[in-house]
């Protein structure tokens, strides 16, 4: 009898986050999870994959009707979670047999189907997630085979194309221009004000090794409080310009409708800092450093709208690299025998997975 190949899941795309957590998998009960659906009747083997951005089941099943395998899996779901049936009519799952499944897969691993495209940490999640199943023996040839191509496919894609190249969001673009300036490891950042772009980028910058941050926000409370939640320093707002000599960043976000960050200040910072290089974000609007800021020596100035065009470039950069991206991913189906509407089978039947 064929294996049938299916995937059961729902994302980003098609779930608030709201629905998808109330139906995330833990990590810790990931291997009971893919141990119950094995047990299935029909079932041989099964991957859980739970992350913030997508609940996705994989399995291989040998029951005559393929939505057979979906409906239970519906229903498995519906139970681990006390679900009632309205709730899971509501719920919009996307259902892939066979090659869609691999391809789906495929697809997920190399960063294409997230929500930053080209994105590599779901990567590891994947890996992270087969393992587990790996260990508590709900694998066997069939997933073995799928999830051990995918990881080929994945790294094709970092290593032929540029998918994965460039920052695409406000924060990330601001860590690239960090680091380009100095060495985070050393790098000691101010946010003047607490909005969520500027508290985006600053988490953005400790993640990757800036060495401190000082909040100075005008309500005094809300500057602890964040300045606590990054293990940094809270200035009153009328303290921050006698501190800014002691960053490398400066990130601004305040409400003020006037310049709060002129030149003949920056002037005085940078005499105090030698002229040492200083970065200076700002993600006001209005504007809150005056753009004369930039004509000073060592200065370095982006304001959002600098910002978001770096991140657009880089975008539609990887963008026009999904054409060779989706290649890679043909040109392995292909090779291991999907073709649209086989079953998984033609492709296994060439000799045992490659451990």
């Amino acid at each position: 009898m064929s294996q049938h190949l299916i995937c059961l899941g729902l994302n980003y795309r098609t779930t608030p986050v709201e629905v998808r957590e109330r139906i995330a998998f833990a990590e810790s009960k990931a291997a009971e999870a893919a141990l119950e659906i094995r047990a299935l009747p029909g079932f041989d083997e099964t991957v859980v994959l739970s992350t913030c951005n997508r609940v996705e089941i994989y399995a291989s099943h040998n029951l005559e009707e393929g939505r057979a395998g979906h409906s239970k899996m519906r229903d498995y779901i519906a139970t681990r979670f006390a679900l009632a049936d309205s709730e899971v009519e509501s719920l919009v799952f996307y259902q892939l047999s066979d090659a869609e499944t691999a391809r789906h897969l495929f697809r997920v691993v190399s960063g294409l189907d997230s929500m930053v495209l080209g994105e590599t940490e779901i990567f590891g999640q994947v890996k992270q997630s087969y393992k587990v199943a790996l260990d508590s023996g709900t694998t066997g040839r069939t997933l073995n085979k799928l999830f051990q191509q995918a990881f080929a496919v994945g790294k094709r894609v970092r290593n032929e194309t540029a998918i994965q190249r460039g920052s695409t969001s406000v924060g990330s673009v601001a860590v690239d221009l960090a680091e380009k300036v100095h060495d985070l490891k050393e790098c000691r950042v101010m946010l003047i004000g607490a909005g969520d772009m500027s508290r985006t980028c600053a988490q953005s910058l400790l993640s990757r090794g800036a060495k401190s941050i000082i909040v100075s926000n005008r309500s005094h409370d809300r500057a602890v409080e964040l300045a606590a939640e990054m293990k940094g320093k809270a200035l009153k707002f009328d303290e921050w310009e006698g501190a800014m000599h002691e960053v490398d960043v400066i990130i601004s976000s305040t409400s003020a409708p006037h310049f709060v960050i002129k030149p003949e200040q920056i002037r005085q910072v940078q005499k105090k800092r030698r002229w040492e290089p200083l970065l200076v974000i700002d993600i006001a609007v209005p504007r809150d450093v005056d753009p004369a800021v930039n004509q000073i020596e060592g200065v370095y100035l982006y304001d959002i709208d600098a910002l978001q065009a770096i991140a657009d470039d880089s975008r539609r950069e990887r963008e026009r690299q999904l054409i060779h991206c989706e290649g890679i991913i043909e040109q392995q189906l292909n090779k291991y025998g999907f073709a649209e509407g086989d079953a998984f089978q033609s492709s296994i039947q060439r000799g045992p997975s490659q451990a």
